[in-house]
């Protein structure tokens, strides 16, 4: 759906992307990544049409982006863009205008997502009056209500408590469930693992890192395993397929961190060790998207 080619982006003096290309499949949810300064926000900005890049184009649906796009995009930014002093009812019907929805369907599609966000309540209030959570609740509503083809979340869970956090998360799975392509931003490396297909990894200007996560995370294992067995202690083989990384005593059994040989194969553990204890677990650890996040940063830098 969108193709970000070459990207590069310069202020006075520092470069913001610095040729980036990504591939945003259509009804996905993929995730923008990235340390603070890696660039994400001036990447959104320019998908948004708020910034232009210096060189490089953005394609949606194979066109190259422009005026015409803007109502089919919505935009849920970090910090709230929302009018203090205004009323939220009047604010909410004034952005879905803005996206070209009449006042009558801006207004029946508005009841509708209040009701969803449990604040019917809250139609007359100001968003001064609101807590940060509740505030973005209502830039929520105000992002998704035109019901746009191309969702922009830029840390969408900023504020909110887990019950409501949990809330957010459902509507915007059920959002890619009817249609929506989402890009995500986060530094929730859990949310990340929860809710993408794919993600890009940008890191000091560039891209470093993208892809499926199935397949980033299959190219991240290591060939490690936690094993629980009720037995003795392991004495050293030479035909053992495996090495030991920790070996610790439990309640009535012990626990092996292990790294499998070259070669050799889980079944391979299991036939070495089934005459010689009572398996419990064996588990492949999988690195996290937290520690892939991390690593592949510090490899970088």
């Amino acid at each position: 759906m969108i193709s970000i080619r070459n990207i590069v982006k310069q202020y006075s003096g520092h470069r913001a992307l610095d040729d980036v290309s990504i591939e945003i499949e259509q009804g996905k949810v993929f995730g923008l990544l990235g340390p603070n300064g890696a660039g994400k926000t001036s990447l959104i900005r320019i998908i948004n049409q708020i910034t232009a890049p210096d060189s490089g184009e953005v394609l949606m649906n194979g066109q190259k982006l422009g005026q015409e796009h803007v109502s089919r995009i919505g935009y849920l930014p970090e910090e709230r863009g929302l009018y203090k002093k205004m009323e939220i009812g009047e604010q909410i019907l004034y952005f879905a205008q803005l996206k070209g929805l009449s006042k009558a369907d801006a207004r029946a599609r508005a009841k509708y997502w209040f009701e969803k966000m449990q604040i019917t309540g809250w139609w007359n209030k100001k968003v001064e009056d609101l807590s940060k959570g509740m505030q973005q609740k209502v830039q929520f509503v105000s992002t998704v209500l035109h019901e746009p083809e191309l969702l922009i979340l830029d840390e969408p869970f900023t504020g909110f408590d887990p019950v409501n956090a949990e809330l957010i998360k459902n509507e915007i799975l059920e959002l890619n469930k009817k249609g929506a392509t989402i890009i995500f931003s986060t530094h929730r490396m859990e949310s990340v693992e929860e809710l993408c297909d794919s993600i890009a990894l940008l890191n000091l200007s560039h891209k470093i890192l993208d892809g499926k996560m199935k397949d980033i995370r299959n190219n991240n294992r290591t060939g490690t395993y936690i094993l629980k067995y009720e037995g003795a202690a392991l004495l050293p083989s030479a035909t053992q397929p495996f090495s030991i990384l920790s070996d610790t005593e439990l309640d009535g059994g012990r626990q092996l961190t292990l790294r499998i040989n070259a070669g050799n194969k889980v079944n391979d553990v299991l036939h070495y060790m089934l005459p010689l204890a009572t398996i419990n677990a064996l588990e492949e650890i999988v690195p996290t998207m937290n520690e892939i996040f991390i690593q592949t940063v510090s490899k970088a830098r």
